[in-house]
């Protein structure tokens, strides 16, 4: 017999079957069983308990003797199911790796659903309250997690730590946005560790660039600076990531006062995202787009103290947020807002940055990790001693109190 699996065959005879019997012992068609003999299809998930149980095998000595013959070991056949049962080390390895390079009980249709999911929520971002979204991100995180243990082939594998690794990342994001520290360190690590198990340097740069973010809301600008560094040197060239962290550099720069460095880091920047070609649509979070490119002139901008930062926020509000419902901004308008009131208070036109103060605090955009944001353009105006002072104090009031995610 030239069977690339004669060991199956082998268990079969020796257990008094001809291939009619086996068959219908399992349940199964005659041709079905020739196929698998002949290792040219593999028994369904559901078939194999009644075909170890017609056997008198394990699971694991059946996933045994259906691995092709080429890579058995090189012992009599009659020795090698008792051995298997105290085998060294070596061989369990051959046969694991066997076993999951050609079975899965996952399959390219999950793994692509999962991968469908994540790019809705990540275009979902910028205009969903963080809590809502954060609910559906956990529901796939442990639907990830529940098909970790599953059997699957090596590519799969990849492909699910990958799906897993974007999940948790959207996650820490949320958690960021909310406040949530410990939740969003857990799911940072997370993601970072499943970048590194599934070689995927994108999802591992976005992890740094993000907790650059992180510390730069929390006013750690050096460490800023530090961390999207090391996310631009683990970016692909001319990936979204290698952008959004060079962004961020000139976010950290403009906070430590650092103007010609700061003014390089905008016009590398506005460089690499004009030769940018969107895959995923304009709002996916984790896709980089020529209006990114404004909103983040302009904070940087701002926070430098160039009158240039007005152009830049206008030209955002204008792109995204034709009409005054506040209901369909983005979070980048809410933002943009902001932007332009520093601008215009540094250009002692009162009036117009306590009212585009207002809009931005009033449109309920403005998601908890940003409120220190609006805070500085109130103390800006409380300084001045503003008659809109105490109004806008009222507003950033009121903003805080709204539970988290709305």
């Amino acid at each position: 017999m030239t069977s690339r699996r004669r060991r199956l065959a082998e268990r079969r005879k020796a257990c008094g079957y001809n291939q009619e019997e086996f068959a219908e012992a399992v349940g199964a068609d005659r041709s079905t069983v020739q196929r698998w003999e002949s290792g040219k299809t593999d028994p369904q998930p559901w078939q194999r308990p009644k075909i170890a149980k017609a056997l008198s095998v394990t699971s694991a000595e059946l996933d045994a003797l259906l691995v092709p013959d080429a890579y058995a070991p090189p012992k009599s056949r009659t020795a090698w199911l008792s051995d298997a049962s105290s085998g060294s080390d070596d061989e369990f390895d051959a046969l694991e790796l066997a076993r999951r390079v050609s079975a899965s009980d996952v399959g390219k249709e999950t793994l692509s659903r999962l991968e469908h999911a994540f790019d809705e929520l990540a275009m979902k971002y910028p205009v969903s309250p963080p809590q809502d979204l954060l609910e559906r991100v956990r529901k796939h995180s442990a639907y990830v997690s529940h098909l970790m243990d599953a059997r699957m082939t090596l590519a799969e594998q990849r492909r699910l730590y990958v799906v897993g690794g974007w999940f948790q990342l959207l996650g820490a994001t949320l958690h960021i946005d909310l406040n949530q520290e410990h939740a969003a360190t857990a799911r940072l690590q997370t993601a970072a560790t499943l970048a590194q198990h599934a070689d995927h340097r994108e999802i591992e740069a976005w992890c740094y660039e993000t907790d650059a973010w992180r510390v730069l809301t929390d006013g750690d600008y050096a460490r800023a600076l530090e961390l999207s560094q090391i996310a631009q040197e683990l970016a692909p060239a001319g990936s979204s990531v290698a952008i959004q962290a060079t962004a961020q550099e000139g976010r950290a720069r403009a906070r430590l006062g650092e103007g010609p460095k700061t003014y390089a880091a905008i016009e590398r920047v506005q460089r690499m995202s004009g030769a940018m070609v969107p895959r995923k649509g304009t709002e996916h979070h984790y896709q980089y787009d020529p209006g990114k490119a404004l909103a983040y002139t302009a904070t940087t901008l701002a926070w430098v103290g160039d009158p240039a930062a007005e152009d830049y926020a206008r030209q955002v509000i204008a792109r995204l947020a034709p009409a005054d419902d506040v209901e369909k901004w983005p979070r980048r308008v809410a933002s943009a807002n902001i932007d332009l009131a520093l601008a215009l208070l540094g250009g002692d036109r009162l009036d117009e940055a306590c009212n585009a103060a207002q809009r931005a605090i009033l449109s309920g955009r403005i998601v908890p990790s940003n409120h220190w944001r609006a805070l500085e353009v109130v103390k800006a105006v409380e300084r001045r001693q503003l008659p809109e002072a105490s109004d806008l104090r009222e507003a950033y009031q009121g903003l805080k109190a709204l539970p988290s995610g709305s």
